[in-house]
């Protein structure tokens, strides 16, 4: 198991990686706010699995022999940076809507729900290149057991940490969104400053070399 300290450690950087605005919290906080808390949840159950999947990959080495090439680390990369850009733009184009904003959208089914959920999370590059490239620095691979254990344990603590906020965020969406409706200034606010942040990271991953 890794130290206390790496968990800590670990676990502070995966609380601001949450907290940043990607396409897993914006499909959270639409899915809550059309169909409500509950169907936030439900669709938070794909997301995790998504977390599953990759951590159990990483831990494996399956996702590291895929980013051993560079021509998929490149598509991963600027595929993930391109989608970020479109993201940002749908925040702040004219007569564009706050993620908080309430829609109209159709009810889905809880399991197209956790199926979505899931393809999200799972089309979603940051998580991949935040296991490959975050996990391996909190590994010891001589005073601390297997690299599997401890690889699964950081992993663990990651997905704790993301499926405990952004339950908050879900529960919580509704009443954000009201509070944003009756206070338009906060709403633009709101919108160009989710756009800003979309499109830092857009930039940062799309010139940012391979590790």
């Amino acid at each position: 198991m890794p130290d206390i300290s790496s968990l800590l450690a670990y676990g502070l950087i995966s609380l601001g990686m949450v907290l940043t605005p990607g396409p897993n919290m914006i499909y959270l906080i639409s899915r809550s706010i059309c169909q409500g808390r509950t169907a936030g949840l439900i669709s938070l159950g794909g997301v995790a699995l998504g977390f599953v999947v990759y951590m159990v990959c990483a831990a494996l080495g399956i996702t590291a022999l895929v980013m051993a090439v560079p021509f998929a680390y490149d598509a991963l990369r600027l595929g993930g940076a391109l989608y970020l850009v479109y993201l940002a733009w749908q925040a702040v184009k004219p007569g564009g809507r706050s993620p908080f904003q309430v829609r109209d959208l159709p009810k889905d089914s809880p399991r197209r729900l956790v199926t979505m959920g899931l393809v999200t999370n799972l089309l979603n590059p940051k998580v991949a290149v935040m296991y490959l490239s975050l996990l391996p620095q909190f590994i010891d691979p001589n005073g601390h057991g297997s690299v599997l254990v401890q690889s699964l344990a950081l992993g663990s603590l990651q997905i704790l940490i993301s499926v405990s906020v952004n339950a908050v965020i879900a529960c919580m969406a509704g009443s954000i969104a009201v509070f944003f409706v009756t206070r338009p200034g906060w709403q633009v606010l709101q919108r160009w400053l989710m756009g800003s942040v979309l499109m830092g990271l857009a930039v940062r991953m799309a010139v940012e070399g391979r590790k």
